[in-house]
């Protein structure tokens, strides 16, 4: 297996390929204006540190968010255009437990990213590997009682320190982690998701009130 994973469901524009027992290369870069900009140079610079070309890509994770519209569609739709070139299969990902695999606990914990809007994407775990809600989309505040005094990871978390006091790294979510989570899922046999986003809120780009629509004569 030859697993190239990818995720841009958050500021993390990050890229790692996976040889079938481990990561063998990997770039992450943060900015979350530049994901388009961005993705296609670190697939690139992954390959090239690596050594194989992209035709020798056997599979292909993506982080599937939730995550903010512009920013995710950006990853997943460079996977499935990568998948139908090479005729490879395409593994979805929640990027929330790529976040998880990489925080390495094994007691209860949170994850969170941010939202916007003062809002975090979250979901709580019992271990590393094994989430417990599915995830959701809250103010902080309204999280007080279900993560009080449970350990806390995610640029979300540590964006509210009032309510995750035990916040710590990783902050963004990368794609080495992704890439032994995929790897190992599917070594046990596990199916995974499909690459279809999970947006939990609608786009933060609207269209503006009042809109004028002018009719053609």
């Amino acid at each position: 297996m030859l697993l190239l994973a990818l995720d841009t469901a958050t500021p993390a524009v990050t890229v790692a390929l996976h040889d079938g027992t481990d990561v063998i290369a990997s770039s992450s870069q943060v900015d979350a204006r530049r994901h388009g900009e961005l993705l296609l140079p670190a697939v690139d610079r992954v390959l090239s540190e690596a050594g194989p070309r992209l035709a020798d890509v056997t599979a292909i994770a993506v982080g599937i968010g939730p995550g903010p519209y512009t920013g995710l569609r950006v990853g997943l739709m460079t996977a499935d255009t990568f998948g139908l070139a090479l005729g490879v299969p395409v593994h979805g990902v929640c990027t929330l437990d790529a976040l998880a695999y990489a925080a390495d606990l094994e007691e209860p914990f949170v994850v969170a990213t941010d939202a916007r809007r003062k809002e975090v994407y979250w979901a709580r775990y019992a271990d590393s590997r094994t989430r417990l809600t599915d995830p959701a989309v809250d103010r902080p505040a309204a999280l007080a009682d279900e993560v009080a005094g449970l350990p806390a990871v995610g640029a979300g978390a540590l964006l509210y320190p009032d309510v995750f006091p035990r916040a710590h790294e990783p902050e963004h979510v990368s794609a080495a982690a992704l890439a032994r989570l995929a790897a190992r899922r599917l070594a046990a046999g596990e199916e995974l998701p499909a690459p279809r986003p999970l947006y939990l809120r609608r786009p933060d780009a609207q269209v503006p009130r009042n809109y004028k629509v002018v009719t053609p004569r």
